[in-house]
């Protein structure tokens, strides 16, 4: 079960979403297509955009 985390996270919050340790790796996922919400130079991921990422690279 997922912990309660805001619908726009943190770079570190989305870490903590998917699972990942590295912030190289998320910066990997952005590359490959993760999306990024900037305004005023505060980046944040959306909940919604990490779960369609994760859904397209099931195999």
């Amino acid at each position: 079960m997922r912990k309660e985390l805001p619908r726009y996270m943190t770079y570190k919050q989305a870490m903590d979403c998917l699972n990942i340790k590295s912030y190289n790796t998320l910066y990997k996922y952005i590359k490959q297509g993760l999306r990024v919400v900037a305004i005023n130079g505060t980046k944040r991921i959306d909940q919604l955009d990490a779960d369609k990422f994760m859904e397209a690279h099931k195999i």
